[in-house]
């Protein structure tokens, strides 16, 4: 068993982790609105370069603000994050920073603030950093379309990816479902609803056809599911609707399953005469397989001893993540290394203050590991 080293246990102490969270929590951060994503990468920016010595990289992709530190020459050792949240400006003054009977609070805390804390002090407590890079990207609740390149780019020749999303109630993530993220547009024809409806293409009639053909593509033996999510059509309540909107979110375990589901929705033909359908998105993220994460896992159990975290192993989860990229990438990746909590994307989102510090201290530790160790890391 890898014994911590004095360095990483003494470097890092759970005041100056919950310090970082809170300065990254209190500068609201929501996906999509590219200045407020610019100004949390200038407080990230500020914190990493205050615990690290370096400045970093700043990335500006189509407008959205990703951060990179690389030390050394090539990448032994990748640590991916982000600080975008899914929360819009106002939430701290509805649910402000606060911690309460060892239970941190605030948005971000759980999805992924705490995660991405802890990657800056983990690499900060390195007596070594060569062979580590830390990607922090700013598109990841809007599905990365932004950083996917940068991603993939960033990890390759890596020997490890190490995610800091948060736990599955402790439990790493070793396996991710893939995703696929369609918006399907339906044109009609507008006619006033009493005068002359037979004159009009009924989009919203169009839209019901589609919304029950669209659910049938699910496969609960595959664990495939495909969900008809936002519907939007229609102007006023006496004209027939010209214009619908569907979104479609789907989620398999094997990319054949997405191929299949991406497949069929581009084939359907509306039964509605003279509605015109469109297909927009696509698949967005391939699937973590569990071999792509088995020996990171393994890894992880038997430095997570060291500090008290037991018997924790690799779940796998339904939810993707950027770490979904790096492993269909081909590049072994672990994930859920960061936060223990819950209520991700709700109000109750919050993080057990208790466990970051060890936490911490393995992600330090695996880091070291895995850059001391020649060979890729996968069984």
């Amino acid at each position: 068993m890898s014994i911590p080293s004095p360095l990483v246990v003494d470097a890092l102490t759970e005041a100056a982790l919950v310090s970082t969270i809170r300065r990254l929590i209190e500068c609201e951060s929501p996906s999509g609105d590219d200045a407020a994503v610019a100004r949390s990468a200038d407080v990230v920016a500020q914190v990493g370069t205050e615990l690290l010595g370096v400045e970093p990289e700043r990335l500006v992709i189509d407008g959205c603000t990703h951060l990179r530190w690389r030390f050394g020459a090539a990448t032994r050792v990748l640590l991916l994050t982000h600080h975008d949240t899914v929360w819009p400006h106002g939430t701290l003054d509805r649910l402000p920073f606060g911690i309460v009977d060892g239970v941190l609070r605030g948005p971000g805390s759980f999805d992924m603030k705490t995660g991405l804390a802890m990657v800056l002090h983990a690499v900060a407590a390195l007596d070594d950093r060569d062979g580590v890079t830390v990607l922090v990207t700013g598109d990841e609740e809007t599905g990365s379309e932004r950083s996917r390149a940068l991603i993939e780019e960033t990890a390759r020749g890596a020997a490890a990816v190490l995610v800091t999303e948060a736990s599955e109630n402790g439990a790493w993530k070793g396996a991710r479902k893939g995703v696929g993220m369609y918006e399907i547009a339906v044109r009609g024809r507008a006619a006033h609803a009493g005068l002359e409806p037979e004159k009009g293409v009924n989009a919203t009639v169009a839209l019901a056809h589609l919304v029950l053909a669209i659910g049938a593509l699910a496969d609960a033996d595959a664990g495939t599911t495909v969900t008809p999510t936002r519907a939007d059509s229609g102007t006023t309540g006496n004209t027939v609707p010209a214009e619908a909107t569907l979104r479609i979110d789907v989620r398999a375990w094997s990319a054949a399953e997405l191929d299949r589901v991406d497949a069929a929705l581009r084939a359907y033909a509306s039964p509605v005469p003279g509605a015109a359908i469109t297909v927009h998105g696509g698949i967005n993220r391939p699937p973590l397989a569990r071999e792509m994460s088995q020996a990171l896992a393994d890894l992880a159990a038997r430095l997570g001893a060291a500090y008290g975290l037991g018997d924790v192993r690799a779940v796998a989860v339904g939810g993707g993540s950027d770490g979904n990229f790096t492993a269909g990438a081909g590049v072994p990746t672990l994930d859920g290394m960061g936060a223990v909590g819950g209520g991700a994307h709700a109000d109750d989102e919050h993080a057990i203050v208790a466990e970051i510090l060890p936490r911490t201290r393995l992600l330090a530790d695996m880091v070291a590991e895995i850059s001391r160790t020649d060979g890729p890391w996968q069984n």
